[in-house]
């Protein structure tokens, strides 16, 4: 008899409220090298958003170019999550067993993500979390935390440098304030609002500009007395990048993981190049293995000292799914939203 689990899921893409269902599905069999984990709370990106509205590719989707046939079958939400491992694959230390972890990359390759009652993944997609920090915030690590990790230290370390993070407050970018710091950098964060600029400062954030009421070229060129930044970590690439060339040094860093308001911006190539910047496009699903093991390492660091606190804006029941997909919109740029399984389900 196949094991079972309570689970959000859809057959086909579409507005949430129309095409989420809720109820029990079949587990997935464990395969060698796999764990399950009880999950008690998954973190919702807005990534999980586009891709069950239809207006995002799934991992395997970007890999291949094009869905297969599984990748339309159903298909269980969510990337990010945390919770305990209860049950092994074969090849698997059964040291693991007990373990609190926090779930990442659940989606890739897979049709059943975190959420779930239970989510099955690789072992290494499911790591130790520190003691005191609790699921709610472990579940807001996978993709905030590993984007804003690359983003910061793809080149190495940051100590000393001035960082310019775009969206300070949003689920990357407060995520980003924190491990800069841990870095040694001096931070600057744009918001759009005080509640934003508060979140920013909150996480750590030495200079705050409100992009609405001010202009950030100018202020950022105040701030540093003229020498601009070292690097930026921009959530809206088009958007932001004629402010981008215009603060950040020459030989400096640019790394980008987002540009929805423009998703076809002109690149002005003169300018990148005479200032020979560096440009990271960065999808987290294809990080190598030996750059995930250091984000992982240090990601671990900062939250077991403390210095990472995830920004969670919301914990709701996990079939409050669809209303919550509309709270990403209207809650754009602050923090993380939550869900919670339905205990009595699990």
């Amino acid at each position: 008899m196949k094991k079972q689990m309570f689970a959000a899921y859809y057959d086909q893409p579409g507005p949430a409220s129309e095409v989420l269902q809720f109820g029990p599905v079949d587990a997935p069999p464990l395969a060698y090298g796999e764990v399950r984990v009880f999950v008690h709370a998954c973190g919702l990106n807005p990534a999980d958003v586009k891709r069950l509205a239809g207006s995002a590719p799934s991992p395997g989707e970007m890999k291949k170019g094009a869905a297969s046939a599984a990748e339309i079958e159903r298909s269980v939400p969510g990337d990010d999550g945390a919770g305990v491992i209860i049950e092994i694959g074969e090849g698997v230390p059964k040291t693991r067993i007990g373990q609190r972890v926090w779930v990442r990359n659940a989606r890739v390759d897979r049709r059943y993500g975190t959420m779930a009652s239970h989510v099955a993944v690789p072992e290494e997609r499911a790591i130790p979390l520190p003691d005191g920090v609790g699921f709610e915030a472990g579940a807001c690590l996978g993709v905030p935390a590993v984007t804003a990790h690359y983003a910061l230290f793809a080149d190495g370390s940051i100590e000393g440098q001035t960082v310019l993070i775009h969206g300070g407050a949003g689920g990357v970018g407060s995520t980003a304030v924190q491990l800069a710091k841990w870095g040694g950098a001096k931070v600057i964060a744009t918001v759009s609002g005080p509640e934003k600029a508060e979140i920013a400062i909150k996480c750590g954030a030495d200079y705050v500009i409100n992009y609405r009421d001010e202009n950030v070229t100018e202020a950022v060129l105040a701030i540093t007395n003229g020498q601009g930044v070292d690097r930026a970590v921009d959530v809206a690439f088009g958007v932001n990048l004629a402010v981008n060339l215009d603060v950040i040094k020459t030989n400096g860093c640019l790394a980008t993981y987002s540009s929805d308001a423009d998703d076809s911006p002109t690149i002005p190539f003169w300018r990148l190049l005479r200032k020979n910047l560096r440009v990271h496009f960065l999808v987290i699903y294809w990080l190598t293995p030996t750059y995930l093991a250091s984000a992982i390492r240090d990601i671990s660091a900062a939250l077991a000292t403390h210095a990472l606190k995830p920004v969670v804006t919301q914990v709701m029941p996990l079939r409050s799914l669809a209303a919550a997909n509309v709270m990403v919109g209207a809650l754009s740029g602050i923090g993380n939203i939550v869900l919670v399984p339905d205990t009595e389900q699990t």
